[in-house]
């Protein structure tokens, strides 16, 4: 079996870690607000180049929580990717705001800016790229649009760990950067968690009011929040695990690598990695003919696989509302046909990267 990810491999390389971590958490039996999650904030934030951390409950939470740090509501506009997990969307409609989904660059999956610029309208108050997969969204344009509007740029770098544009990390670039740890994350905890990151003072203090219930200390609420906190187990978890997390990334690029080349003359679609990106490979993913076919083969084969993602948001029945349209969006919808996603995770070996790239040779010509 060689599965899409494999989080058992991962805990048994740092297992001492983790456990001394866990044990030394219960010990200290601070688990709401304790002195890992303040740690794990100073050392991700430095870590991303940002000045500050705060730790959320989850990458939808903290999507949540800058739209309303940003003042962001009903009769707003939030520009945004369709080929994207509905978190995205999700924390721009619980608002009341608009969603305005745009195309993609077939090239990266990523937001087109090209489409962003002919989107944006009076009530347009922020846009929302997507890091997707790893690599880095092209930034510059849409900074530059953004400076021009007076519009907030949230990064959502829930898949983007570590990854650089222009020598620049994700999430460092706008007015914020939404990060997920979900445990399949390159950066994941045991449970749910996320962080905000920002370098600007007033957006921080808003967060942190924001996710704990709005106060200022146990009993004055500033305002109406959130219990939205990261856990303290988690955070301990993840301040092991990003002391790992340079290596494993040097892994995922080894690993994608060694896929191009195995893969090379063949009719899948190896991902390209942009001149101005540094991609972290959270998913390899390519484009192959007939992928039900293919996925199936690999099945058959105990080797994991996924779509990432098989229906664009615009044509998502809870997004129905929004009276988007089949061909509205025709290169996300081509990609979400085509996509799909080969295991990658820094344990794999070149064997198992090997057997899988064999099997997809042979799948191909079934």
């Amino acid at each position: 079996m060689i599965p899409l990810v494999d989080l058992k491999a991962q805990y048994h390389s740092i297992k001492d870690e983790i456990d001394s971590a866990i044990s030394e958490t219960l010990s200290d039996a601070q688990f709401v607000a304790g002195k890992s999650v303040t740690e794990f904030e100073i050392e991700f934030a430095q870590y991303s180049a940002a000045k500050y951390g705060i730790g959320v409950a989850s990458g939808t939470a903290a999507l949540h929580l800058i739209l309303r740090a940003c003042d962001i509501g009903p009769g707003d506009e939030v520009i945004t990717t369709p080929f994207t997990f509905i978190a995205t969307v999700e924390a721009i409609a619980i608002l009341g705001a608009k969603p305005i989904l745009v195309d993609i660059d077939p090239s990266n999956f990523n937001i087109d800016p090209n489409q962003v610029s002919s989107a944006i309208s009076d009530r347009t108050k922020a846009i929302i790229p997507v890091h997707l997969y790893g690599q880095p969204a092209d930034m510059k344009p849409l900074i530059e649009m953004s400076q021009r509007h007076g519009l907030n740029i949230i990064e959502d770098a829930a898949q983007s760990h570590g990854a650089e544009y222009e020598g620049m990390k994700t999430g460092s670039m706008g007015i914020a950067g939404c990060f997920s740890f979900y445990p399949a994350k390159n950066l994941g905890a045991y449970g749910d968690g996320g962080m905000v990151i920002t370098s600007d003072y007033e957006t921080n203090k808003k967060v942190r009011l924001l996710r704990d219930h709005g106060r200022s200390d146990k009993y004055t609420h500033l305002q109406i929040g959130f219990g939205e906190r990261l856990d303290t187990i988690q955070a301990a978890i993840l301040r092991v695990k990003l002391r790992h997390l340079n290596k494993w990334t040097e892994k995922r690029r080894s690993i994608a690598k060694l896929y191009n080349q195995l893969l090379d003359d063949t009719a899948v679609k190896t991902p390209s990695e942009n001149t101005y990106s540094k991609h972290v490979y959270h998913q390899y993913v390519v484009r192959v003919p007939k992928r039900d076919n293919v996925i199936d083969i690999l099945t058959e084969q105990r080797i994991g696989s996924g779509i990432h993602y098989p229906i664009p948001l615009h044509l998502q029945p809870a997004l129905s509302y929004l009276g988007y349209q089949v061909g509205d969006l025709p290169h996300a919808e081509l990609a979400a046909k085509e996509v799909m996603s080969l295991p990658i995770y820094p344990e794999m070996t070149e064997s198992q990267v090997t057997i899988v790239s064999n099997v997809l040779h042979q799948a191909l010509i079934l």
